[in-house]
């Protein structure tokens, strides 16, 4: 077995040590156009801070490693520039000699990966990127320049944030411009809210809804008018498919443009598979393709299509699409289906906002987790959550995320045994609320109106009842809201129960559960009520996405 891997870092590594680890003596052969092949490309943005302060520390093998433990022929700075799929030949290119040889295979595995996006304005090759070592290098390289002050960052997300915090970790002033009224737009706008204060706290501009028009020798001009200094241009503004030979050699396509792949990975031809980055996903929860760029996903598809090879009926399952950020202390964390998402897609959802703590309130260091979970009205079947938090989003996310891949409900959160001692956790854990708070929704013991939802049930006459302190009410109050303490509300019913007659009435508090309680003393006495869900914290850090003062 004659076996040539495009790419090398996750996706063609773990395709290329499986195969030898099923076939001893298959012919294995690995092309990588850059210098270096097994690389931790997530780790980029800190060694460009820091963090990790050796270059050497990022790269996890070497063509000499490879070959001494695995017999695995790699050829580095090597451009697999055509494929012949009748005679079963790729065409390769030596960028250091500029020689052209051709080689043979049974399978050909394709993992280049994906390319950022250009940005098609004047100036833009000043503009640094970074999808490899070498770029990280001269990023850094750029950083450490005595006169270099300045950095003008393209594009709010994941690799966006990183880089800013670590330049700002250099030292340097840094500004990012985002098209978008949020940063990281693949989280829903209240969710990521605090996560963008933590950047704005620690010194990162931040230019919303803008994007660059041109760059000049020291500085970058705005879609807003506005011209920001800038010693240094980093772009990234979102990443593509690498789907050039898949294009050049006649291989089907998915509509996002990534490389169309069956559940073996194998490509529209029989002898042809492809993995990670450039290769499309079918979304667990929706059924349809969607490229989605996770590490995990390239380690586990490039092993599966090495089972694939050898003769193993292995068949990939769908992506849930699970991901996190951290960014000066806070994280960001999502898996599934986001609201924008299911809206888009027409997917009926209920949708529940908590506020808990990372860990028991009464013992030291707990810190708030802001969570949002989707589930079917239904079913109650989890379709996707987001979590936000200094401490414990991750965990929660994980647990989620595999209670969707198990297909439980909102309602099995609620049982699930999780480790608790107080200083991990609570009693009742987070994610068991969340299954507590879907319960009773799914019950029909509270009827709940989100965030923004809320302007317009007001519009329409509802009375809004802020159930929290007086204290509380007076250091920030939705408009038009009327305080009335759920401690006070049983009281006030006895003499004011009329106020309420043929009313819509939405109660709100800080977090959600006292707002609960008031809902149930409403409802035992006649009152069409609901709970705004999540609270003021939501609703706040829902109007601050929007751009709004609260």
């Amino acid at each position: 077995m004659k076996i040539v891997i495009v790419g090398g870092v996750a996706g063609g590594m773990s395709a290329a040590t499986r195969a030898r680890r099923l076939d001893e003596h298959a012919d294995i052969t690995v092309y990588e156009q850059g210098p270096y092949v097994s690389f931790a490309n997530c780790g980029l943005p800190y060694f460009v801070g820091g963090v990790i302060p050796e270059r050497d520390a990022l790269l996890l093998q070497t063509p000499e490693s490879l070959w001494n433990r695995f017999r695995i022929d790699v050829r580095v700075k090597s451009r697999v520039v055509a494929i012949d799929p009748g005679k079963k030949t790729v065409t390769v290119l030596n960028l250091v000699t500029e020689e052209s040889t051709t080689d043979s295979y049974d399978a050909l595995i394709l993992s280049p990966g994906a390319s950022p996006k250009t940005p098609g304005i004047p100036g833009i090759e000043r503009a640094l990127q970074l999808r490899d070592v070498p770029d990280a290098t001269a990023i850094k390289v750029a950083a450490q320049k005595l006169d270099a002050k300045t950095v003008v960052i393209l594009g709010a997300g994941f690799i966006g944030i990183e880089i800013a915090e670590n330049l700002h970790a250099r030292g340097l002033d840094v500004t990012i411009v985002q098209s978008g009224q949020t940063v990281l737009p693949g989280f829903d706008p209240e969710m990521i809210e605090p996560f963008q204060a933590t950047l704005e706290s620690n010194g990162i501009q931040l230019e919303l809804n803008a994007t660059a028009t041109a760059i000049g020798g020291d500085s970058v001009t705005l879609s807003t008018g506005r011209e920001l200094p800038a010693d240094i241009v980093v772009s990234s503004i979102g990443v593509q498919a690498d789907n050039v030979l898949a294009v050049s050699t006649g291989l089907r396509l998915a509509e996002s443009g990534a490389i169309w792949v069956d559940e073996n990975q194998r490509t529209s031809d029989p002898h042809i598979f492809a993995v990670g980055d450039a290769a499309e996903k079918t979304n667990f929860l929706t059924g349809d393709g969607q490229p989605i760029w996770l590490a995990n996903l390239a380690n586990r598809h490039g092993r599966l299509v090495a089972d694939v090879v050898a003769g193993d009926g292995a068949s990939a399952r769908p992506s849930i699409g699970t991901g996190i950020i951290g960014a000066f202390g806070m994280v960001a964390a999502f898996t599934g289906l986001t609201e924008k998402h299911a809206i888009k897609e027409g997917i009926p959802h209920s949708i529940a906002h908590l506020h808990p703590g990372s860990h028991a309130g009464y013992y030291p260091g707990s810190h708030r987790i802001d969570i949002k979970v989707l589930f079917e009205p239904v079913t109650g079947r989890l379709l996707g959550a987001q979590a936000v938090g200094r401490d414990g989003a991750d965990k929660r996310i994980d647990v989620i995320a595999t209670a969707i891949y198990a297909g439980l409900t909102v309602r099995d959160l609620m049982n699930l045994e999780l480790a608790y001692a107080p200083q991990f956790g609570s009693a009742k854990d987070a994610v068991n609320q969340v299954g507590y708070v879907g319960d009773n929704m799914l019950a029909g013991n509270t009827d709940t109106v989100q965030w923004h939802e809320l302007a317009e049930e007001m519009a329409g006459g509802a009375v809004l009842i802020d159930v929290r302190t007086e204290r509380e009410n007076e250091a920030g109050a939705i408009p038009g809201s009327v305080c009335i303490p759920v401690d006070s509300l049983r009281e006030y019913l006895e003499k004011n129960s009329a106020d309420f007659d043929g009313k819509r009435v939405i109660v709100h508090c800080q977090v959600g559960q006292r707002g609960h309680t008031a809902t149930q003393i409403l409802r035992a006495h006649g009152v069409n009520v609901a709970n705004l869900d999540g609270g003021w914290l939501t609703w706040s850090a829902g109007q601050r996405a929007l751009g709004h003062a609260v």
